[in-house]
């Protein structure tokens, strides 16, 4: 059996969602960057093409908040247990780590014996980068592309979190009953408005004259549950009898809203669908049709293998439909006639078929929709 340890860690200052925490970082990074002088001489190097392979005896992640939440701090966990579990070796979870330096959170892991770091949150990767050079740890990161590669120490993950959204916006098309879709975001965040894009995208596929409404909880609404819900419910009363609901912590307010909610002229039912994790245990009201699941589990093997063979930290990974770690949730809410239809804009997603527009902005977005 693996043996595994929690770490409880308390959060220290105001919580920001990880996914913008390179945003409330950002001081943090460039002062590091700064000290270490130019040409930033204490980020490992990233010229060597390969180096000797490493083999793993205890994998140590750091996450910014408790790994509980049935989103993004979950699913790293969950799927850091499950690569320890498929490689027989233990596991330290350092959970509520907040957003401020995770470097001796990093060093206490690597101090108690792990030999492969999983720094879950994307304003960690400057630091996370720095302590792997420093330790010799490798360390895998999220968020910063090729900067985040460093042969042997440092392996990025990325994501095309838009080819998921694609399929869900196709079903979202397929069995709206008002012709109107609501799309919520919690922030201007790069992941949702690529998500909001490819939503759009794939409900024009399936029906061009779908309505789309964008709406926005706050400048950083990630944990306002109650800002989500009045927002979405201000899209329900517009019409939209489907959400396709982005927001962390707020994602609770937005299902919120859908449970309690009346349904718009045109539908007798509301639904929600969700980003990241598998709320599927929490819907007591058979409101949740389905979630753009990014499972980090298939990007964690292939690092480690990496690792082994002397090739980590050579390549960007991306989290996508065709390395089976961005799916969308089959639940039975969903006709088999309809999901069979998905799979096959699936397989076209994958061969290059359908070609998944990429928003950079939210602008973008409201251009695609208005188009």
């Amino acid at each position: 059996m693996v043996r595994e340890r929690m770490v409880r860690v308390r959060a220290r200052g105001m919580a920001v969602a990880p996914l913008a925490a390179a945003v409330a970082l950002l001081a943090l990074a460039l002062a590091l960057a700064g000290a270490s002088g130019c040409g930033g001489d204490s980020l490992p190097d990233t010229t060597t093409s390969s180096v000797a392979g490493r083999s793993i005896s205890r994998i140590g992640i750091v996450a910014p908040e408790e790994a509980n939440d049935f989103g993004w701090n979950q699913e790293g966990a969950d799927a850091a247990r499950r690569l320890a579990d498929s490689l027989g070796v233990e596991i330290e979870v350092a959970d509520g780590a907040g957003y401020d330096d995770p470097g001796p959170v990093l060093r206490q892991l690597a101090d108690d014996g792990s030999d492969l770091l999983i720094a879950w949150a994307s304003g960690y990767n400057v630091v996370a980068r720095q302590t792997a050079g420093e330790l010799d740890v490798p360390v895998i990161v999220i968020g910063a592309f090729e900067e985040g590669l460093a042969p042997g120490l440092s392996q990025d993950l990325e994501t095309r979190a838009q080819e998921g959204a694609y399929l869900a916006g196709f079903l979202a098309a397929r069995m709206t009953k008002t012709g109107t879709l609501g799309i919520v975001m919690s922030a201007d965040d790069e992941n949702w408005v690529k998500m909001a894009g490819g939503f759009v995208a794939g409900a024009r596929a399936a029906e061009p004259a779908t309505k789309l409404l964008l709406a926005q909880v706050g400048q950083a609404g990630y944990a306002d549950a109650a800002g989500g819900k009045r927002v979405t419910e201000g899209v329900i009363a517009a019409g939209a009898d489907i959400v396709f609901g982005m927001g962390d912590g707020s994602s609770f307010g937005m299902i919120q809203a859908v449970e309690t909610a009346t349904p718009p002229a045109g539908a007798d039912k509301l639904w929600f669908i969700d980003v990241i994790g598998d709320k599927t245990s929490l819907d007591k009201k058979g409101v949740y049709l389905t979630s753009v699941w990014w499972d980090y589990q298939p990007l964690f093997e292939r690092a480690a293998k990496a690792l082994e063979e002397g090739t980590f930290g050579t390549q960007v990974y991306y989290l996508d439909l065709a390395g089976d770690g961005l799916k969308l949730l089959q639940t039975p809410h969903v006709p088999e006639d309809l999901w069979k239809e998905i799979e096959d804009v699936k397989a076209d997603i994958i061969d290059g078929t359908v070609e998944v527009p990429v928003t950079e902005s939210k602008t973008e977005v409201e251009a695609l929709i208005g188009g």
